[in-house]
């Protein structure tokens, strides 16, 4: 029976103008965008197939994968700990708290840039984890004394408001500015106003204190690798750097499921994720972790903890509802829903009134199958029109897993949510469908009965039963069913059934596979400048003579004394930037402006930057100051993310960071926003030969 506060959730949510509003412009630009991007892939259908058997073999054998990413994870210096379900997740984490240096009052360590004055509790800045939603981890860490601050923009927004996220991707999608200029008023203290880049740089103001006195981070995971037990983690705000980063210690949450085999995998998953997430290429920051800071290195986490958590994933595994694990969390199911584009994330509650970890099409698979029978009546709020299926990336059968949840099959429940009148009902029409006659008789009594009432159905309200005359009209029924009015000229039918057949016979004969055009060569450079620029990155096309002038030209234009620099950068002379008047600063300073860092390598198709750390090469150089300079060779453009991935510098480094344009978010009102947590401005100057 579907509970009372989910009915009255749906009024409610319908109801709600602003929430439409916030609603349909979010659902329109993730879905254009979506459509947008994938247009600059032309195999984009071949890779959706590609990464579905990809999926499916990491579920059909997750106990091996599992098992070579955590050998592989710990010989790297990871320390991995095995969560049965959430309250040992929970119980894991506050044990790493509790032994912390930080909450022993030990001495601070090296890296920290503002000391705490007390280490009573811990201060512990989030990246956005939808598994910490899942296992109720702030509640915990509040419980215990501790502060969790949660750094996305959109999550940080839906905490102020003591709310939780309404969407997988974009957590404050129900909020509109007003919303939130009011919030930051009342919360922040600032006066109030709507516009939206000052809301995101008050935002920044707050958090860039919590980044640089955190005593641990925490994060999610979007994807394992087996083969080289990399934590792989993609953000747009720099968040996720920065919890990664600048904290002595990293906590990361995975769900069990979410591995990948090998790199090149890896490289087919980020080439779909984030289309399908947020309409771009690459995200603007995708880290690969490979291990913790390493002897030598003057920043990155000193400790790194993985807590893999299973929390009923084992259950959905050997359920009929196991598809639903090959999930990679992009959210674009819930923008194609009509359902969810009406009701938003925070109508999803289940019997108790809590709101879903997991809205919308693939959340009323997945609440259920992990939590139980508190969800199990989320599946009634599907049309079943496939626009999910169609969306997703990973091609997932969602109206099928839909619709066995209805059946009562997901694990852990005993009933499908339907109330014994809707099961009495779907047991007659089960056996009035399968007696052609009967069948026949029921329409023209179903389709006499809608005719006298659809006139009236706009004041006729039977939420009890169907929900119909609330928001929706009965239509008006055909005068005959169609199988009536075609079997009613018997010659007419068969007549049209051969013409059909024979132009359809006709049609398939003259289609030929096209003569596929040869693939015309890539310019790397132009191609790499291009996309780069497209990103709001600019690109210098530099002579390696020319390079050091320009480069002492640009930052006394912009009245730079000293930046944070790696100790070598390919083409950089730092004897002629000391004689220019420049300084380079090699330790952790967040008050500088800019930093110079070099790249393994520069990917064509993206407009990316490889950016490995490593003794003398700082992660922060390319994340603290506002301005991220980066000197790339044109040596060094390869054209896609898998040449990038194979580079030996990238499987050797401690972090990797793959870096996209500056640092942007969307989080209020869809409204782009660029520079948040990382860098606002991104300059390359590339050196041509």
């Amino acid at each position: 029976m579907t509970p009372r506060r989910f009915k009255k959730r749906i009024h409610t949510s319908i109801a709600n103008e602003s929430l439409q509003a916030a609603l349909d412009a979010n659902a329109l630009r993730r879905v254009q965008g979506r459509i947008a991007a994938f247009a600059s892939l032309p195999d984009w259908k071949e890779r959706r197939q590609r990464a579905h058997a990809v999926r499916a073999e990491v579920i059909a054998h997750l106990d091996s994968y599992l098992d070579q990413f955590i050998a592989n994870a710990e010989k790297n210096g990871i320390i991995v700990h095995r969560a049965k379900d959430a309250a040992e997740a929970v119980k894991i984490v506050l044990g790493i708290a509790k032994s912390s240096p930080q909450s022993q009052g030990e001495e601070q360590k090296e890296t920290r840039v503002h000391p705490r004055s007390s280490a009573s509790h811990i201060l512990i800045a989030k990246s956005k984890s939808m598994l910490s939603e899942e296992i109720n981890l702030n509640h915990a860490l509040e419980k215990a004394g501790h502060r969790a601050v949660e750094t996305d923009l959109g999550e940080y927004i839906v905490q102020l408001r003591g709310e939780k996220p309404a969407h997988i991707i974009t957590p404050a999608v129900h909020l509109r500015r007003a919303d939130v200029g009011q919030l930051f008023h009342e919360k922040l203290g600032i006066h109030y106003t709507e516009d939206i880049p000052t809301l995101t740089n008050t935002a920044r103001k707050v958090l860039r204190e919590v980044f640089l006195t955190a005593d641990i981070g925490i994060s999610g995971v979007n994807f394992g690798v087996a083969e080289t037990g990399t934590l792989c983690i993609v953000t747009n705000e720099g968040n996720g750097r920065m919890v990664t980063t600048m904290p002595p210690v990293h906590i990361a949450l995975m769900g069990m499921e979410r591995l990948v085999p090998t790199l090149d995998d890896l490289a087919l998953m980020l080439s779909l994720l984030p289309r399908s997430a947020t309409g771009q290429k690459l995200s603007v920051y995708t880290q690969l972790i490979h291990s913790p800071r390493r002897a030598g290195e003057t920043d990155g986490a000193q400790e790194r903890h993985l807590v893999i958590i299973d929390n009923g994933r084992s259950r959905l595994r050997n359920s009929p509802l196991h598809e639903a694990l090959y999930c990679i969390r992009c959210g674009a199911c819930l923008n194609a829903c009509p359902v969810f584009r009406e009701l938003g994330g925070h109508a999803y509650v289940g019997s108790d009134g809590s709101i879903a970890p997991y809205p919308g099409p693939i959340g009323s698979v997945v609440s259920p199958g992990l939590l139980g029978e508190n969800f199990v009546h989320l599946a009634q709020a599907s049309s079943l029109c496939g626009a999910c299926k169609d969306a997703c990336p990973v091609d997932i059968d969602l109206p099928k897993l839909l619709t066995r949840v209805r059946a009562g099959k997901a694990p852990a429940t005993s009933g499908n949510g339907l109330s014994p009148l809707s099961k009495f009902g779907l047991q007659i029409y089960s056996r009035i469908a399968r007696n052609p006659k009967l069948f026949s008789v029921s329409q023209k009594f179903a389709a006499l009965t809608t005719f006298l009432v659809s006139p009236f159905s706009q004041w006729i309200h039977l939420p009890a039963f169907t929900g119909w005359g609330y928001s929706r009209d009965f239509p008006r029924p055909a005068v005959s069913p169609f199988r009536e009015r075609f079997h009613r000229d018997p010659q007419r039918a068969k007549g049209l059934g051969a013409k059909s057949a024979k132009v359809f016979s006709e049609k398939k004969e003259k289609i030929k596979e096209p003569d596929l055009p040869a693939m015309p060569t890539v310019n790397l450079v132009e191609r790499f400048s291009e996309e780069l620029t497209a990103l709001g990155g600019k690109v210098y096309r530099v002579s390696q003579a020319e390079l050091n002038n320009r480069l002492v030209d640009f930052l006394k234009e912009r009245n730079i004394e000293a930046v944070l620099m790696w100790d070598q950068v390919k083409g950089v002379d730092e004897v002629h930037l000391t004689e220019a008047g420049l300084r380079a600063v090699r330790s952790v300073d967040p008050s500088l402006k800019a930093g110079i860092t070099g790249v393994a390598s520069a990917i064509a198709e993206t407009g990316t930057l490889v950016v490995p750390s490593g003794k003398g090469q700082m992660l922060s150089a390319s994340l603290l100051p506002e301005i991220h300079i980066a000197i790339v060779q044109s040596s060094q453009i390869v054209l896609s993310l898998e040449e990038g991935l194979r580079c030996d510098e990238v499987r050797a480094a401690a972090s990797v960071a793959l870096v996209s344009g500056p640092s942007r978010t969307a989080d209020i009102e869809m409204t782009l926003t660029i520079g948040v947590h990382g860098p606002g401005e991104l300059h390359v100057f590339l050196v041509d030969g």
